[in-house]
């Protein structure tokens, strides 16, 4: 029995809708793994790009990066000399807090490079991070952010004791140290400052 031109057109009419509802939900679910798996830095490469699928694509690029990166632990010495490398970078921060964000980005670098991280620029090395720590990742960028406000003149002493706190969550979270609270001290008001203040 031949089939009527009708039939063969509705059938692949139909052929069509199942495979587009098909790729409709795949998409949906992907969409839903990389806003579980990358959180609040899902939202953020969405915006930075021109749409949502450009964001993806570039998420899933970062996922098939990472795979080829030989990420490791840090050694239980490493890990004592980065401690106690931060604990001086902190205590510094009273007198210099703007040596002491500069040294705390230095030293997440090294950080960074003995768990196995290429070096390289800031976006790059902020995007390998983000596969594995993409909570954390937030308070490097806006740490780094505060660090690029700082070279410009534009970043007081209160916003880089928030760069410090930033740095240090990630730090926390690269090292494999409890969250301790980032008790960065505030630096005693200038002489204008205090004079601003008896007005």
């Amino acid at each position: 029995m031949t089939q009527s031109p009708m039939f063969i057109v509705l059938a692949f009419i139909l052929a069509a809708l199942v495979i587009g509802v098909i790729i409709l939900a795949l998409r949906r679910r992907s969409t839903s793994q990389l806003k579980s798996k990358f959180g609040s830095e899902y939202s953020r490469v969405v915006e930075a790009n021109d749409s949502q699928g450009a964001a993806e694509a570039d998420l899933h690029e970062r996922e098939k990066r990472a795979k080829q990166l030989d990420i490791r632990p840090i050694g239980p010495t490493d890990r004592a000399r980065f401690v106690e490398s931060w604990r001086a970078i902190q205590a510094r921060f009273v007198d210099d807090p703007a040596r002491s964000v500069t040294d705390a980005d230095s030293l997440l670098g090294e950080v960074m490079t003995a768990r196995g991280y290429p070096v390289g620029d800031f976006e790059q090395r902020s995007a390998d991070v983000s596969v594995d720590h993409p909570e954390v990742v937030q308070h490097y960028h806006a740490a780094h952010t505060i660090a690029v406000r700082h070279e410009q003149g534009l970043a007081g002493t209160e916003d880089l004791r928030v760069a410090m706190i930033s740095y240090r969550a990630l730090f926390d979270e690269l090292t494999g140290e409890t969250a301790q609270p980032a008790v960065v001290h505030p630096v005693a008001p200038s002489a204008e400052a205090r004079v601003a203040a008896a007005r």
